[in-house]
């Protein structure tokens, strides 16, 4: 028997090329359906236990923005990871009390004259769709009025199942503050305890895990820093410019709309569908009041589009905007509604970051610019030589 034991095949250049086309595309089909595997398990239990996903998501995300702070604070104020957190909630505590002192007046004064002013602006859109849609309008009434509006109701036990549902909900956004202080306190120990459930793994296939790992934290952690704060000042600029002009709920509609710029151009959609009609029916509301609030939307989405998100995001993402929209489109769709629309920019650079990675490991490890053979007989020779 000899000592040494070496296989060496030779390919014919169309058989070796076949070859190399053969593993990249069973690499992408298994890299495809085990992506579409993940999102539709990570659908379902989204949909499943939303109620406990969804605050966890917001405390996840607030932890990663607010990570930096607490790191700031151990360095310089030479505090411990606990004193530093408990000194950063009894600040944002602070800020909370020093806005809602400042804002509360005058929102609880504008909540009031809005829900007041309720009836005559349902009165005023109904008269003026009776003048613009003489016949639809009175066709769409008897419609509404014939159809069986106890059948559109759901019944007792569903009923029972959507309070339940939505008084989770609640209680589980009550959480979110203990869920972001234990986030916070843990610090980088997550790391190790997702390395430590990768025992299984070689060294490699854990450090490239936790790369991905990172990557991705890295992408939400830029994406959420950055659209919190265009965000907020997108929303302080929208609740002064419509407080001046006279709309009603200024500062409901302002801060509302700047917070849903999260989701990119959510705000903007939304804007000219709800607060548009609301301009121009309410008691003083006119053509001209109308015009006002798009200025005020039109200019702070121009500021936004010029100066806040290339100071600010700097395209962290590389996303075009039609891939943007798209993205929003599906991940709202395969995450079931809101949190997969606040994820789809992250999610989808991640993904095309991905991509490009397989796409260079598979270069790599196939290495089309060695001579022909000699990846594939250097491997078989190899693997025989311990037989």
């Amino acid at each position: 028997m000899s000592s040494e034991k070496r296989t060496h095949i030779d390919f014919a250049p169309g058989e070796r090329r076949l070859l190399r086309y053969t593993i990249v595309a069973l690499s992408a089909v298994t890299l495809v359906g085990t992506i579409v595997f993940v999102i539709w398990v990570l659908g379902k239990i989204i949909g499943i236990l939303h109620a406990l996903v969804f605050p966890l998501a917001i405390a996840g995300v607030l932890a990663l923005v607010l990570f930096p702070v607490v790191d700031l604070f151990q360095r310089r104020l030479r505090m411990n990871r606990l004193g530093a957190v408990v000194s950063l909630f009894v600040i944002l505590f602070g800020l909370f009390l020093t806005v809602m002192v400042l804002v509360l007046p005058t929102a609880i004064y504008q909540g009031s004259q809005f829900f007041q002013s309720v009836p005559e602006i349902a009165e005023r859109g109904y008269a003026s769709l009776s003048a613009r849609f003489p016949i639809a309008l009175p066709m769409l009434e008897d419609a509404i009025t014939e159809m069986e509006v106890r059948s559109m109701l759901p019944d007792a036990e569903e009923a029972a199942d959507r309070t339940m549902t939505y008084l989770g909900f609640l209680v589980g956004l009550g959480f979110v503050p203990l869920y972001l202080f234990f986030a916070l306190l843990s610090g980088n120990r997550m790391k190790e305890y997702v390395k430590g459930m990768l025992f299984l793994f070689t060294q490699k296939r854990q450090n490239e895990v936790m790369y991905l790992g990172q990557l991705f934290i890295d992408y939400v952690t830029a994406f959420f820093r950055g659209q919190l704060t265009i965000a907020l000042i997108m929303g302080v600029m929208m609740a002064v410019g419509f407080t001046v002009i006279g709309l009603e709920a200024a500062i409901y509609f302002g801060l509302a709309l700047g917070l849903m710029n999260i989701v990119p151009y959510l705000g903007f959609i939304i804007g000219v569908v709800t607060v548009l009609p609301i301009a121009y029916f309410q008691p003083d509301g006119s053509t001209q009041l109308v015009m006002l609030v798009l200025a005020v939307i039109a200019a702070t989405q121009l500021l936004e589009s010029v100066l806040l998100t290339p100071k600010i995001m700097a395209d962290r993402s590389g996303l075009h905007p039609a891939l943007v929209v798209i993205s929003i489109l599906f991940w709202g769709a395969a995450l079931n509604g809101v949190v997969g629309m606040i994820l789809a920019v992250p999610l989808t650079a991640f993904l095309v970051t991905l991509g490009e990675h397989v796409k260079s490991r598979l270069c790599t490890e196939i290495r089309p610019d060695e001579p022909d053979g000699q990846v594939l007989s250097n491997t078989i020779g190899d693997d025989d030589r311990h037989t």
